[in-house]
């Protein structure tokens, strides 16, 4: 008789962005004239900078080519690309990373949601709540995850609450975790750790001989000095934490597909019978394994962002999408809202008023003001009362929007 993954029966119906669509099209489908204002997934909309279709289409043209065609690459990334971002995204801040700790992927998602793999089932996680999806059900698939309670959590992970209340610094486990998620910017809340905050993180894995999985997909927004762009840039971080990188959102490429993931040499584990293991080289063998190595023209692409040329291009997108966190804080703040986040990250965490249910408030905003948001449930306990928009929409949407609230 064959078996499924009982892990997967004891997930909920649908993936929370899943449900959102389910919804949406269901409305669409009753309201064909309803002029709907997508807020809630965080895709970008923004054309991909010129310098990367420049690179796209010369990288093609070689591959047109017998004497610059590429088969399959290197399954852990082109060296060119790798010696770039270890130059621009960690020499330029004083961090020394090397190019053949950088993983080369088609996606930051996938990379969270894989990394737990090569970590033994009965390790203890701990993660921030609300949270992305991604790191609750990818380790529930794995069987770590207990029994779905009441409440909404699980009952073998440890949660670390992070709500107004706590100003959205989660605190140190009192339980000693195995793996720690920590997500900063934050995807969901829109808030961020300061260099001080994010080093008693470190310093707690450090004596706790923990491994923290730092998602910074975000990093190209922060505007605030005191704020860290990766988690190296704290000493002694490379001896505990894996860091996760998208050029989904820096670049536009949620549809092109490129990321990395950054794993120290000096980062270990235990084995079975007690030995400090490098993870490095687990994570190479896992992605030799199962993964045949993003696309030539997406890595040409990719690189197109470190040129001088490339690099105004992105940062011109990046305050494109910032000036409509603004557009959205200030309609919502003059209004008398509270709301968190939209200064480092380009997302607004908004209070639901009169203390309305999560999924309640998305219903309102769909039905009546056909805007759509992403109720802060979806992300975990702690997320309940709260609503999540992106700022990744035009200029035109999104201050359309705000006129509909505001009326």
């Amino acid at each position: 008789m064959t078996l499924v993954n009982s892990n997967y029966l004891k997930l909920p119906g649908s993936y929370l962005f899943s449900e959102i669509a389910r919804r949406v099209a269901a409305f669409s489908a009753e309201n064909p004239d309803a002029q709907i204002i997508r807020m809630g997934i965080g895709d970008v909309t923004r054309p991909l900078p010129q310098a990367v279709i420049n690179a796209m289409c010369e990288a093609a043209r070689e591959q047109g080519a017998p004497e610059g065609f590429k088969g399959y690459g290197p399954d852990h990334g082109y060296m060119f690309l790798r010696e770039l971002i270890a130059e621009h995204d960690f020499a330029a801040r004083g961090v020394k990373v090397d190019p053949d700790e950088i993983f080369i992927s088609d996606g930051a998602k996938c990379d969270v949601g894989n990394f737990q793999e090569i970590f033994a089932q009965d390790n203890t996680i701990a993660i921030t709540d609300p949270v992305y999806p991604v790191y609750v059900d990818s380790n529930v698939m794995a069987g770590r995850g207990g029994e779905l309670q009441p409440n909404g959590e699980w009952s073998n992970f440890i949660y670390l609450p992070c709500t107004a209340e706590n100003n959205f610094e989660p605190a140190l486990p009192q339980r000693r975790p195995d793996l720690i998620y920590l997500c900063y910017p934050n995807n969901p809340t829109g808030t961020t750790l300061t260099r001080d905050q994010l080093a008693r993180w470190v310093e707690y894995a450090r004596e706790n001989k923990s491994v923290i999985l730092f998602d910074a997909a975000y990093e190209v927004f922060i505007s605030e000095p005191d704020v860290p762009h990766s988690i190296y840039e704290i000493p002694g971080a490379d001896e505990v934490a894996v860091e996760f990188r998208s050029f989904s959102k820096t670049a536009g490429f949620t549809g092109l597909r490129c990321a990395y993931t950054v794993v120290p040499h000096k980062l270990t584990a235990k084995s079975p019978n007690g030995e400090d293991t490098p993870l490095n080289p687990l994570w190479a063998r896992r992605m030799s394994t199962k993964y045949n190595g993003c696309p030539y023209v997406v890595q040409k692409a990719a690189a197109a962002i470190y040129s001088p040329e490339g690099r105004k291009q992105v940062l011109e997108n990046v305050a494109y999408y910032m000036n409509n966190a603004k557009i959205i804080r200030d309609a919502l703040k003059n209004a008398g809202h509270t709301l968190f986040g939209g200064v480092n990250a380009p997302y607004v965490w908004l209070k639901t008023p009169d203390n309305m249910l999560s999924w309640d408030f998305f219903d309102l905003m769909l039905n009546k003001y056909n805007i759509v948001g992403t109720p802060g449930a979806g992300f975990g306990p702690s997320g309940e009362g709260y609503f999540r928009l992106t700022a990744f929409g035009s200029m035109e949407n999104t201050k359309a929007a705000m006129q509909r609230l505001l009326k």
